[in-house]
């Protein structure tokens, strides 16, 4: 919205020609952080007290740790807050006419949607389990398909006319269109190499990666402060490679596919990033607030959306090993026991408890120790994937 005001003001005299700075996607990417960050903080307080008049207390697990008994009550639903910040930020500083922030944009609230459902039945029916997992996942998948079918063809073409035109003839075809290489399954550290997806792998691929990356989010919320740091991490590093992959010039330098438009997503991923640090003042350890499936779901299906858009869905695998490994546990954990009660009549535990954070609980650490350690191991994991710029 800033930027259509901003080349208004320069249409009308000349002396308005500072707001040239206005076209510069770094510093809009800037100003939205800080938008984000600023809004977060003064909001917060207030927000927080709305949640506990409402009487929104996050219910704790009869079978969760005993040590998280005493977080009974601490207000929950803080994702609302964070998604706030986002939306506004990103509304004030990107451009609207960029089709792919709108994707991200509507993903993300989709998923927040959800969550908030899921919430509020945890807190209004005061069941710990809140929205039953088909449902749940019914509408995950409606909102992943829907943002897959739109992404095959609007990464291939530059126009949402194109994007039509390339949908029917996909449906006249036979459902079958060749897409162009930006379209495949990128590597990291190999140079120009990609295998072809077609249209059904597209989809498929995307599908689980938007929803994969909002239930491994989800999972990895369970600690004061576990799961919105690394969403940061995470989310800037994005910010680098839409940056790069929006450019003609740096991504012919560095052998990446060039996707018009994709640039803008680093104004989303700023705003995340500024609201998520304004999040953690409040959610540190001992949390005055808590996410919530509300803020867990949105940003995972965020980071999913905007790894598929600049083609780095093996990068948010690496960079975001924390929530992977969090989701793997889970998975092996329950596969594991349900095996061994069918085979040996008794079920049995791969970890102490899961997923892989209370495991560590179990073994000793404390909190504050799986917190900070999870976001050392996010960092250096950022690090690997951003060194997939160059190394290739």
């Amino acid at each position: 919205m800033l930027l259509t005001l901003a080349q208004w003001l320069q249409s009308l005299s000349p002396e308005f020609g500072f707001f040239r700075v206005f076209q510069y996607i770094t510093f809009r990417a800037v100003m939205a952080a800080l938008t984000a960050l600023l809004i977060g903080l003064f909001a917060g307080p207030a927000v927080i007290r709305k949640l506990r008049a409402l009487k929104i207390g996050q219910p704790i697990r009869g079978y969760g740790m005993e040590t998280h008994l005493s977080k009974s009550g601490t207000p929950t639903m803080g994702g609302v807050l964070i998604l706030m910040a986002i939306a506004v930020s990103t509304l004030l500083w990107f451009d609207w006419s960029n089709r792919f922030v709108w994707v991200v944009l509507l993903v993300t609230l989709g998923f927040g949607a959800i969550g908030w459902v899921d919430d509020w039945r945890k807190v209004v029916n005061k069941d710990p389990e809140g929205m039953r997992s088909r449902e749940k996942y019914f509408w995950q998948s409606v909102i992943g398909l829907l943002a897959a079918l739109y992404l095959v063809f609007s990464i291939s073409e530059n126009s949402n006319a194109r994007v039509i035109e390339l949908f029917f003839n996909w449906v006249v075809s036979g459902f079958d269109v060749n897409l162009p290489p930006k379209a495949g399954l990128m590597l990291p550290f190999f140079k120009e190499i990609s295998y072809p997806l077609g249209v059904l792998g597209f989809v498929i691929l995307t599908y689980l990666v938007i929803v994969g990356a909002s239930n491994a989010v989800n999972l990895t919320d369970g600690l004061d402060g576990l799961a919105i740091m690394p969403v940061v991490l995470v989310g800037a590093c994005l910010g680098v490679f839409a940056y790069v992959t929006g450019s003609s010039v740096y991504s012919k330098y560095l052998f990446f596919p060039y996707i018009p438009g994709s640039g803008e997503l680093m104004i989303f991923c700023a705003a995340m990033g500024g609201a998520g640090l304004a999040f953690l003042w409040f959610n540190t350890h001992p949390a005055q607030v808590f996410m919530g499936d509300v803020g867990a779901l949105a940003l995972g299906g965020a980071l999913g959306t905007i790894a598929v858009i600049v083609r780095q869905e093996i990068v948010l695998a690496i960079m975001g090993g924390v929530f992977v490994a969090e989701a793997l546990s889970v998975m092996l954990q329950v596969t594991y026991f349900k095996y061994t009660k069918k085979r040996f009549g008794e079920g049995r535990r791969l970890f102490k408890m899961a997923p892989l954070h209370h495991h560590f609980e179990k073994s000793g650490w404390k909190e504050t120790q799986v917190v900070v350690r999870f976001w050392i191991i996010t960092m250096l994991l950022c690090l690997v994937g951003l060194s997939t710029l160059k190394l290739r």
